[in-house]
């Protein structure tokens, strides 16, 4: 009878050398990539979490006009069917919401935003988790839009970060925890001011105030949170360049443990800077808005990855900007990849041109 028991052996011997040499090839593979760029870091994992980030979500009065249906009722779905496979296929998807909901139908646009609930529907539809709420038009209606814009996204489950209906809402969710794959995630959500607009009493805003931040962030636990990530509503409007005060505070951030900056407010976008230990992005510009002027006609969706290559080896990140334009007067949300085969007039064709152009450009992509 053949003694199998030498060829197993000597089979088995050689499967745990292979199984060595991969084992020692991914290792060193992850370890060599602590020195890569944001845009040249490690591949795709299981173990990779990927965030997108919106821009500027406005409501002039031209945007709800086209959104109303002849029976009287809303759908911003026109607006955003190019873009909201972007966010649904996100684990996290967040934006920054630049308008308040009402129930009264007495909805504006500029100075003083107030939108039909069924913007937040459409939020939902988009698989938007998190809205940042802190901007200067957070307060525009007062008291009561402020109860009814939190009240909806909580009701639709999208969470919210920035303002605060009452403190026992400010507890629950100035720190705003969350995790995805194994990764914990702390995030806050800052503006520089409210257009002058009292803040209702009672309420919070959370205003751009170096002491409380870093009180904030000091009270975060490292050994709790794995990525912290800050949302400040900052800058000039209509500066495509990061201003010293913005440089200022992305320093003190970053100093405070910082790992994730995502800028809003300057309705342009404004160049962003990432390596593989972090991501700022400075202004996003608009993902929808009636701005329809050179550099304001649309915006960036910021899509950052966060990698944790084995239990050891800490987080990397990498991250991709995604243009997108917005074709007036449906106001739909145009990436390139549907932008550049989508028919158009030739004046539109012009617009959506010069903006990619200008965004590539100024990225450096």
């Amino acid at each position: 009878m053949l003694d199998i028991y030498p060829i197993f052996a000597n089979a088995m011997k050689t499967f745990r050398l292979l199984l060595y040499i991969a084992t020692i090839l991914f290792a060193v593979g992850c370890g060599a990539r602590k020195e890569e760029a944001g845009s040249s870091a490690p591949q795709i994992t299981s173990d990779t979490v990927r965030l997108v980030f919106g821009g500027d979500l406005m409501q002039h009065m031209p945007q709800i006009k086209a959104a109303r249906q002849g029976d009287g009722t809303y759908d911003y779905s026109r607006s955003f069917e190019h873009i909201a496979l972007i966010f649904r296929d996100a684990d996290i998807a967040v934006l920054n919401l630049e308008t308040t909901i009402t129930t009264s139908q007495n909805y504006s646009g500029y100075p003083c935003f107030a939108s039909p609930i069924a913007l937040v529907d459409e939020m939902v539809d988009m698989g938007i988790d998190i809205s940042l709420l802190a901007n200067n038009h957070c307060c525009d209606k007062g008291l009561r839009d402020i109860t009814t814009t939190i009240e909806t996204l909580t009701e639709r489950g999208i969470r919210h970060s920035g303002v605060y209906r009452d403190s026992t809402d400010y507890h629950n969710n100035n720190i705003l925890h969350f995790s995805s794959k194994g990764v914990r995630f702390a995030l806050v959500n800052y503006t520089y001011g409210t257009n002058g607009m009292p803040v209702p009493k009672g309420t919070i805003v959370n205003l751009i105030d170096t002491t409380r931040i870093q009180r904030d962030l000091r009270s975060i636990s490292r050994d709790s949170v794995d990525c912290i990530i800050a949302c400040m509503h900052w800058g000039n409007e209509y500066e495509r360049r990061a201003n010293k005060s913005q440089k200022n505070l992305e320093n003190m951030l970053r100093r405070e443990g910082v790992d994730i900056i995502i800028g809003s407010h300057p309705h342009v976008v404004q160049p962003y800077s990432a390596d593989s230990l972090g991501v700022v992005y400075y202004s996003l510009g608009n993902l929808v808005s009636n701005q329809q002027w050179r550099y304001s006609d649309g915006g960036i969706i910021a899509e950052v990855e966060v990698i944790r290559c084995d239990t050891t080896d800490g987080l990397r990140y990498r991250t991709t900007p995604h243009p997108v334009w917005v074709l007036y007067p449906e106001y739909r949300v145009l990436p390139r990849s549907v932008g550049d085969t989508l028919t158009m007039s030739t004046e539109a064709r012009a617009k959506y041109e010069q903006f990619m152009s200008d965004t590539e450009k100024l990225l450096g992509i």
